[in-house]
């Protein structure tokens, strides 16, 4: 999309027209005619600022507003007949107004380049897609927050390496990515306020000499201010990879969780049930049930950072300003918005219909020696023995534990003290699993207080 080309409306420097392949590599019909809503509004704001301006005349501005409002209509109704050979959606919203009114439709473009109308439709549309995606994981949030509330108190077993760690509450597990899926709305809110800088008036890159008013624009378009320098204004893509970069960002979110989501509702962990909504059956299996949601939004990630990394390989090498390569820049995105709302509607509803297994829960939980940490804290807490001795003999009572087919509650004080005399009957305090979660009081820790107030928290940020 570019001021310089062979398009028989504005250029006449070529006899003949673009063959086939030319014409076929050279549009961008086919997925720009998604800005059209963007394009109309970028036309309007500027149409009636020239007309402010007396750039153009009050009955020229009324024809343009009258013909897009019918431009509009035709789109919206998919009566609109696009064509290839017109290259791109601005050329053929123009096209079609010219068939509309006539002569005004041309004086439009006055004060105006491809070059900035697109990269004002494309801010508008990704500016619109952060919002969208701030919503969607707001109501994901709001998902994970109804699991937490009901599930506070509920225990489970907490993993490092996927190896039993520490009995955590189930609360807490889902807080955690309710922390996570905050900050990806946060990257969003951030890459908005960023990229609300309007580029309309840059022009193909120096400006222009018409007596235009940028301000006036940019606050009909719900931007913050111009862009500062026309050169950037018309040549960057920064706001396109900073949505791509966060957008990627939540789908690895999204990845894990969905791992998890595989991996508990498997037959060796039952942890949860995830509804028939989001499950399939096997074609000559009938006792499966499989996690195809989970699985397709662990794999949207690689769909995502493959649209991010592409941009930036489209980027990297332009020498500034406007080059034909950045008609490259959006069908990655478009992509990579959509998969990502999907992905989000997706993740909301199995969230939102999974039960978890309590008795499952607490059976993994209490198992794999997950109170030895507890243990080995309450020997330097009571004991006042020294971290390293304490993790030692915790070791050896692990090891005499398993030895004999048994957990550390199970063990006797007896069997206890032959190890170290130190230990006394209060050690029992701790060892079962809901001792172990009731004692991590320390602010962001798994003790259902702490949970609920983390939960009181984000109920309120939500508001």
């Amino acid at each position: 999309m570019t001021d310089n080309g062979s398009n028989a409306m504005w250029g006449g420097r070529f006899a003949a027209g673009p063959d086939a392949v030319m014409e076929a590599i050279n549009a961008s019909i086919g997925f720009d005619r998604r800005l059209w809503e963007q394009d109309i509004r970028g036309s309007r704001a500027h149409a009636a600022m020239l007309a402010a301006r007396g750039i153009l005349t009050d009955e020229d501005a009324e024809a343009i507003g009258h013909g897009l409002d019918q431009v509009a209509g035709e789109l919206a109704a998919g009566r609109f007949a696009f064509s290839t050979a017109l290259e791109d959606i601005h050329m053929n919203i123009e096209a079609r107004l010219k068939d509309l009114i006539g002569p005004p439709a041309g004086r439009l473009h006055t004060a105006r380049s491809r070059n900035d109308q697109v990269a004002t439709d494309f801010r508008l549309w990704v500016r619109e897609q952060c919002d969208a995606a701030v919503a969607g994981l707001e109501a994901l949030q709001r998902a994970l927050l109804g699991q937490a509330e009901a599930g506070a108190e509920r225990v489970m077993p907490g993993f490092t390496h996927l190896q039993t760690a520490q009995p955590v509450t189930w609360g807490h597990h889902m807080m955690a990515y309710v922390e996570m899926f905050g900050r990806d709305a946060a990257r969003m809110r951030d890459a908005r306020a960023r990229m609300n800088e309007c580029p309309l008036g840059a022009a193909a890159l120096a400006g222009t000499s018409f007596p235009i008013d940028r301000d006036a624009t940019a606050e009909a378009l719900g931007f913050d201010r111009p862009c500062a320098n026309s050169l950037d204004a018309v040549s960057d893509r920064d706001f396109a990879l900073e949505f791509l970069s966060a957008a990627a960002i939540c789908a690895t979110h999204m990845s894990r969780l969905s791992e998890e989501l595989v991996i508990w509702s498997s037959a060796q962990f039952r942890f949860v049930a995830l509804s028939d909504r989001f499950s399939t059956g096997s074609s000559i299996m009938p006792q499966k049930k499989n996690p195809d949601a989970a699985e397709l939004l662990r794999a949207k990630v690689g769909r995502i950072l493959g649209a991010t990394v592409a941009l930036f390989t489209v980027m990297k090498g332009l020498p500034l300003a406007y080059s034909k390569d950045m008609q490259e820049d959006k069908e990655q995105v478009f992509d990579a918005a959509d998969t990502l709302l999907l992905s989000l509607a997706a993740m909301t509803g199995m969230i939102a219909d999974m039960e978890a297994d309590p008795a499952a829960l607490e059976a993994a939980a209490s198992a794999g020696f997950s109170t030895a940490t507890d243990l080995a804290d309450w020997l330097v807490r009571e004991a006042g023995l020294p971290f390293r001795e304490a993790h030692h003999v915790t070791g050896a009572l692990v090891r005499l534990a398993e030895g004999s087919g048994r957990d550390l509650p199970d063990l006797t004080l007896d069997e206890m003290r032959g190890v170290h005399d130190a230990i006394t009957e209060g050690v029992y305090d701790v060892l079962g699993v809901h001792n172990s979660v009731a004692s991590r009081t320390s602010y962001g820790g798994t003790a259902p207080d702490q949970v609920r107030r983390q939960i009181a928290r984000w109920k309120e940020r939500l508001e």
